[in-house]
């Protein structure tokens, strides 16, 4: 099996990493000139990213890597609509969430649009069960539609013994599980996950992997991953680097590219 240097050194060089070759229509996410910038403390703008174009495709999985700090995180909160670009534009199935309103973003983010952060952010009040229902309920679905959703998620992550018990209740890689079933339970067209397996053992991160190529595959939904796993980055599909608030592709590790 090839190293993950070796299947950065296969990609082409000089590709376009936009690259989708699905058509228009089959686009999930798509971002063109996309530009965050923050005030420093000392009262300068720190650019973080500098004109970011992309296209993911439903069924395409991509993985970003790049150095801490680089602005990895802040891209996937831009995608998902959390938060707002300084320029150009964010597309999710089509729409252009800069032109919706807060309620209809929210609708979005609820039902196109699934979130795994390295930290589950689960409701500590409500079971395992209901965190994964909950999303569908606010969605709109029927309790027992909801409900046999949540149960057939938990199962698919090890957990169908456990769905009656709180968050205190359990291990933090049985809490995470619960998180990724979360942000599937609408079936969303735009997986976004963020270093989501930085705190689990690597049994469990390894099967945790496996759904998001799972759902990315047999559900078609458009994966965008940051990691700083190389091994994990090159299960993609395309594996691109964020430097200097740009995307490129990965053609081989960079130097002090985990620091």
């Amino acid at each position: 099996m090839s190293s993950p240097a070796e299947r950065f050194a296969a990609e082409a060089p000089g590709t376009d990493v936009r690259g989708a070759t699905a058509p228009a229509a089959e686009i999930a996410v798509s971002a063109r000139g996309v530009r965050k910038e923050y005030l420093g403390g000392d009262g300068r703008t720190l650019t973080v990213l500098a004109g970011v174009d992309l296209d993911v495709a439903r069924g395409e999985a991509i993985s970003v890597i790049g150095r801490s700090g680089s602005g990895k995180s802040t891209l996937l909160q831009v995608l998902g609509g959390l938060d707002v670009p300084n320029a150009g534009t964010v597309h999710v199935g089509g729409r252009d969430l800069a032109r919706l309103n807060e309620e209809d973003l929210a609708r979005v983010r609820s039902t196109s649009i699934g979130f795994v952060f390295q930290f589950h952010h689960l409701l500590r009040e409500f079971t395992a069960l209901e965190n994964v229902m909950m999303p569908q309920l606010i969605a709109g679905a029927g309790d027992r539609q909801a409900r046999d959703r949540a149960r057939e998620l938990l199962a698919g992550v090890g957990l169908e013994d456990r769905a009656t018990h709180k968050p205190s209740q359990l291990s933090g890689g049985e809490q995470q599980r619960v998180a990724v079933a979360r942000a599937l339970a609408n079936r969303p067209l735009v997986l976004l996950a963020d270093e989501p397996s930085g705190n689990l053992d690597p049994e469990t991160a390894e099967a945790m992997h496996d759904e998001f190529f799972r759902v990315c595959r047999d559900e078609g939904a458009a994966l965008v991953l940051v990691t700083h796993d190389l091994a994990l980055a090159a299960r993609a599909g395309r594996v691109l680097r964020l430097h200097a608030g740009h995307l490129e592709n990965a053609h081989g590790p960079e130097p002090g590219l985990l620091e």
